[in-house]
């Protein structure tokens, strides 16, 4: 797999309903993972919500998304971020290293429990980025 980047668009409680929207809008495969699948992490009554969903084309396109727990802050307008993923650890640890060197990190690169590395920041111009690691090792 090669690098990807791509939108990530951040919902409240009406993922599943956009991203079927955008699948009918550009057609592709659409994978859906629930909170539930991916162990939790939220509120009892959020566990069905999508936690990840990803609608990639034949042509190229990409788009994710996923519902915004109630536990974090949701801005209808804002809720966008960056994803980088890919399977080139080295590559994509130093995409992170110079992401979050200058902003803040809001979630440390690190083993997830889906069984990817993953990332949270925020560079220094304010843009929010996600990268994960497909099955990569914990370092």
């Amino acid at each position: 797999m090669t690098t990807r980047l791509n939108p990530y668009l951040g919902f409240r409680g009406n993922a599943k309903d956009a991203m079927e929207f955008y699948q009918s809008v550009f057609g592709g495969e659409l994978t859906l993972s629930s909170f539930r699948d991916g162990g939790g992490g939220v509120e009892e009554a959020e566990l069905d919500q999508i936690m990840h969903g990803a609608l990639l084309t034949d042509g190229g396109l990409s788009l994710m998304g996923s519902d915004t727990p109630s536990h974090m802050e949701f801005t209808p307008g804002t809720n966008h971020q960056v994803s980088l993923t890919g399977e080139d650890e080295a590559e994509l640890r130093g995409y992170w290293d110079k992401l979050s060197a200058s902003g803040t990190v809001t979630m440390p690169l690190e083993k997830a429990p889906w069984g990817d590395t993953f990332g949270m920041c925020v560079d220094g111009y304010g843009i929010p980025w996600l990268v994960n690691i497909s099955g990569a090792p914990q370092g």
